[in-house]
């Protein structure tokens, strides 16, 4: 609803004859007065993360001007992308009319973030956050240059999962973004940068972010001075070689379950401590239509992370499923604490019985 609604006013905003700038701002301006009131959200700080994003440019060997975004992190520091960084040998940064001069950059290839160093930036950073404290469904914020657009937009969305990755998490999220926003912000509620928007896959909620921890280690590594940065990253590996959670975008996407459960079956197998590995594994169990199996794989999901409230939500239809009523509203009562929005989805496919689809 909420989106839905932003949407609507920005459609009629792009009707009306206003300034690119000025409708563009009012559409973020929007967003953040319309947001959810789940977690609390910081207009002023939001303002600032917006105002902390900037635009990556720079001319390839062909002639033609590539572009992607940049997010302000410290003093002269600029996060990026590392592939926004591929086809230019001289790139610089801008915001609005100002560009500024890039004197170095701090690479990790394979985590694809560079961290740009300007010639006096003079702007505030804005704050680093944690994704580890993120949590299902939590409301989140994608702001970049989108399709190259002179301003950055900003993208509603919400938390879908983490991936464990070298001392970070991996962000999954429903907040969309598009050509040109790679390398661009995701932003929690109170303004914090909690990942750094890099790849779609094929598959729902596709949008994945790097986490924004990885900045600190990032500044340990040797300043470069020579364009363009090559190098593969982690999600360009070749599909065998890549993360589990990437090897299941695929066959998820395709409704090919028996594949998918061969994966998420290796997947627990090498990762026995992985809530997300469970679920997964659980969710294949229930396309397959072996309920009993999907339970016990959600079961230990929640074991391992009592804050999953996808296996919670998951548990609570298969349990109604199987005319475990009781069990059913326990689990709606627990998930209703957890995530107030899925447990109203729970119980209206709980309510609807046979005249719904799940």
């Amino acid at each position: 609803m909420l989106r839905t609604l932003v949407f609507n006013i920005s459609l009629v905003l792009n009707i009306i004859n206003y300034n690119k700038t000025t409708m563009k701002f009012l559409k973020f301006i929007l967003f953040i007065l319309l947001s959810n009131n789940t977690y609390a959200y910081d207009q002023a700080k939001l303002m600032k993360a917006w105002s902390s994003v900037v635009m990556i440019r720079g001319y390839t060997s062909n002639g033609s001007l590539a572009y992607g975004s940049g997010v302000i992190v410290g003093k002269n520091e600029v996060i990026t992308n590392c592939h926004v960084l591929r086809d230019t040998k001289k790139p610089w940064v801008s915001q609005g009319d100002t560009s500024f001069r890039v004197e170095g950059v701090q690479a990790n290839r394979w985590q694809d973030l560079c961290l740009l160093t300007l010639f006096q930036l003079n702007r505030d950073p804005v704050p680093i956050g944690n994704s580890k404290n993120l949590i299902k469904g939590q409301e989140l914020a994608g702001i970049g240059h989108s399709s190259g657009s002179p301003v950055p937009l900003t993208s509603g969305g919400y938390m879908i999962s983490t991936y464990d990755m070298e001392k970070g998490k991996i962000i999954l999220s429903s907040a969309k973004f598009r050509l040109g926003a790679s390398g661009s912000g995701l932003f929690d509620m109170q303004g914090n940068l909690v990942g750094i928007n890099t790849f779609k896959t094929t598959g729902y909620g596709s949008y994945f972010s790097m986490p924004a921890e990885w900045i600190h280690d990032l500044r340990n590594q040797p300043v470069e001075k020579d364009f363009p940065i090559v190098g593969k990253a982690l999600w360009e590996e070749k599909e065998e070689d890549k993360p589990f959670f990437l090897k299941i975008a695929i066959p998820k996407a395709k409704e090919d379950w028996k594949s998918f459960l061969n994966v998420t079956s290796n997947w627990v197998d090498k990762e026995k401590n992985n809530t997300e590995a469970w679920y997964e594994h659980g969710y294949a169990y229930e396309m397959l239509k072996s309920d009993v199996k999907a339970l016990v794989a959600y079961r230990k999901s929640l074991d391992l992370d009592k804050n999953n409230s996808d296996a919670l939500f998951r548990m609570g239809i298969l349990e109604d499923k199987l005319g475990h009523k009781e069990e059913a509203k326990k689990i709606h009562a627990s998930l209703n604490n957890l995530n107030p929005a899925r447990a109203d989805e729970l119980e209206e496919i709980i309510n609807c019985k046979d005249k719904c689809k799940n």
